[in-house]
């Protein structure tokens, strides 16, 4: 990727800003639940210029994506086309659903030129092990291993049930099903050539307890899902992978895409910094009591992301994470995300479950 000074970074995200606030507020291209909430409050093509303007709008409201029918975020220029319904990870009662038509392939295909061919070489095979169903991921994980020319193989994962085990105290019906799961992969690893592995940490710990992934051909590791601390990534890196794999951390999820890690150095201690797919998405780290402030570096805060593509305008969701605001570091000229973490995990007992 090309390496922006800040001030390139800031210019292109702000010239990207209006682009997508002109198209989402047009009667031309817009989307009807935009043009309703500008006709009753004001118009963003006047007042929005930069990313600093973004805080004239209020925070982006999780019941907007689950209560109202999909087709009002249909901008006027995909009406007719049908469209991808992909909903969040893994909670019970109603999701939040994004649609979207081609966001995930853009987004995907932007990620391949941050992985290695060494670690993911084109042309072998790749194996999912994570939640598919309704999920963006099944389609965009797909479409990385497309990208480079490679096929991928799946093994489904129902995030929703593994919660619902775990929120019961059935702790034995929830190992009983990873161990489902982990057979199911193992069965694959043996049978066919695969170089590629996409899965979450602890499934990852699950299957190298019963599988050498080195010697089943495992080259690389793309890795989403829970919460990845410090001496866990060391766990993960020193221990699970013996430093022979290649360990792709990411922070990513439906409504915002896919943020990637910067290759750990000796310095960070195995804490790992995601940097957002700007100018497609922007994440901030907010004082959780006065969100219109961004912490000092190096500071826990809540994550807060805004997402601007032609198919999706979603200003400033406030994330159910926390992390540390860490500064730039190359090829990003803007802030990232570290540790990232359920929102008040210091201060209560969060489910995550496998994802």
């Amino acid at each position: 990727m090309t390496q922006l000074t800040a001030e390139q970074a800031q210019q292109q995200l702000d010239t990207h800003l209006r682009e997508i606030i002109a198209w989402h507020f047009s009667p031309e291209t817009g989307c009807p639940f935009w043009l309703e909430w500008a006709s009753k409050n004001f118009d963003p093509r006047q007042e929005i210029n930069t990313i600093e303007d973004v805080k004239k709008f209020p925070h982006f409201q999780d019941e907007w994506l689950r209560d109202l029918q999909p087709e009002v975020w249909v901008p006027k220029e995909f009406k007719g086309k049908p469209f991808n319904i992909f909903e969040t990870g893994g909670t019970t009662g109603m999701p939040k659903q994004r649609i979207g038509w081609n966001d995930f392939r853009v987004d995907y295909s932007e990620f391949s030129d941050k992985i290695n061919d060494e670690h993911f070489p084109k042309g072998v095979a790749w194996l999912m092990m994570g939640p598919t169903g309704p999920r963006r991921l099944r389609l965009a994980i797909e479409h990385l291993a497309n990208v480079r020319g490679s096929s991928c193989y799946f093994i489904d994962l129902d995030p929703r049930w593994v919660k619902k085990l775990i929120s019961n105290k059935k702790f034995d019906e929830a190992k009983a099903y990873m161990e489902h799961v982990v057979d199911q992969a193992a069965m694959i690893l043996k049978h066919r050539k695969i170089a590629g592995l996409f899965t979450t940490p602890k499934l990852l710990e699950a299957l190298a307890e019963k599988v050498d992934i080195y010697e089943a051909g495992i080259r690389g590791v793309f890795c989403g899902g829970t919460t990845m601390l410090p001496q866990y990534v060391r766990f993960i890196v020193e221990e699970v992978l013996e430093n022979r794999i290649g360990f792709y951390p990411t922070y990513g999820n439906t409504l915002m895409g896919l943020a990637a890690s910067v290759p750990l150095r000796p310095e960070d201690n195995f804490s790992i910094t995601y940097y957002a797919p700007q100018p497609r998405a922007v994440l901030r780290v907010v004082d959780p009591n006065d969100t219109a402030k961004t912490v000092d570096y190096d500071t826990w805060g809540r994550v807060e992301l805004t997402t601007l593509t032609k198919e999706f305008f979603m200003p400033r969701f406030l994330e159910r994470d926390e992390a540390l605001r860490r500064k730039p570091r190359a090829p990003y000229a803007w802030d990232g995300v570290a540790e990232v973490r359920p929102f008040g995990a210091m201060e209560k007992t969060i489910v995550e479950g496998v994802y």
